[in-house]
Parts: C-alpha cells; structure tokens; sequence
C-alpha cells in the first residue's frame, strides 16, 4: 500500500472481521465436504488465505506490526518421498523484493556503516550487501519499506535432510533442494488475492 495513503482503523478492523468470517466458512465447508477435492473447501481456503494477507498488510501499514500468518503452498509439490522420521531437517527460505526506494536503501546503509564503520559504495549492489550484513533477513522482512523495499512473493521450505558437518554443504548451499524431501512448505503472494477475485468478482 502507498506511504501517501494510509489505512484506517476502521479498516483494519474490518479486515480482521473478514478473517473471522473467512475462518468460520473454511471450517464449515471443511465440516461439510463433499470429498477429498471438494471444490467449496478449495474456494474457502483461498478466501481465507486472502483475508488473512490483507490483514496483515492493514496492520503492518497502520501499527507496524505483524502476524505469524503465513499461507500454505497447498498441493503444488510431488508427494512426498522422503523419511517418516528425518534425522535432520533443513529450512529453505527465498523472499522477493522490488527496490522502489534507492534513496531510502542508501540512507539506511549510510547509517549501518557509520555505526560499524564499514564504507558505503555508490551502487545499489554495495548498499545491500551493507543492509543485510548488519541487520537479520527476519527483520528486514518486517521493516521492508523503510529499506526502500517492496514485498514480492516469498516461500519457506522445510526439507528432511541427512545430518551434516560443519561446511559441507556451504559451497552448492541450494544443490539439494528437493521437492519430493518438503516435509511442509508456506507461500505469501499477491496471486491468493487476485484469485480471490476471480471466485468472488463482487
């Protein structure tokens, strides 16, 4: 949402009713199946994984604040091959952003290096790898717009994965990343909300 146009409370409010609501439609259609690819459950749970990211969009743009809502990727992995009881998992997260703010990104490097004495270059490219050397992906994540930075999709893979030594894996990091070893997966994408729209134009 726009800096220059802020949501209400009123709104975020009701963004919060509409999760309630979304919630108890999702277990009624659950309660209510018809079988196993019902289409009625299908249909609530993507107007609840709608709900539930324009909540948090309201909330983060009103009070800085999140929620530990994510959406689940539903049935879009193989099925999974891997071990009942994996001795070792491994957590695989990519998260997408659009640089909208250079100004902004710079500045925020500005003051990353002044306080740890680390130099600033005059490209993009210098002023990210200051910003994430200083400060945790999770908190980038949630501050994003004050690093000039746009939320695009982002995705968490939890993976079984055979117990490792120190810096094995550390020169191909991304090399195993098997789909058929995802014990569980949470997507958050603007696409939940533009197929919301398509099951419910109104």
């Amino acid at each position: 949402m726009s800096d220059d146009v802020q949501p209400t409370v009123a709104e975020v409010r009701a963004a919060v009713e509409a999760v309630k609501a979304a919630l108890d439609r999702h277990l009624e259609a659950i309660e209510n199946r018809t079988g196993e690819d019902d289409p009625a459950v299908f249909a609530a749970f993507e107007e609840l994984a709608a709900a539930a990211e324009s909540y948090d969009e309201l909330l983060y743009d009103t009070y800085d604040e999140v929620t530990p809502f994510e959406v689940p990727a539903g049935d879009k992995l193989p099925e999974y091959a891997g071990p009942e009881d994996p001795e070792a998992i491994s957590v695989l997260i990519r998260r997408d952003y659009t640089i909208v703010s250079p100004e902004r990104l710079f500045a925020q490097a500005r003051r990353a290096s002044e306080a740890d004495e680390v130099p600033v270059g005059s490209t993009v490219n210098s002023a990210v790898g200051v910003i994430f050397g200083e400060y945790e992906p999770d908190e980038i994540a949630q501050r994003h717009k004050e690093f000039g930075l746009e939320e695009g999709d982002s995705t968490l893979w939890v993976t079984a994965a055979e117990p490792a030594e120190a810096g094995e894996w550390l020169d191909a990091p991304f090399e195993q990343a098997d789909p058929q070893l995802v014990v569980c997966r949470f997507d958050v994408s603007a696409v939940f909300d533009d197929e919301l729209g398509v099951l419910d134009p109104d």
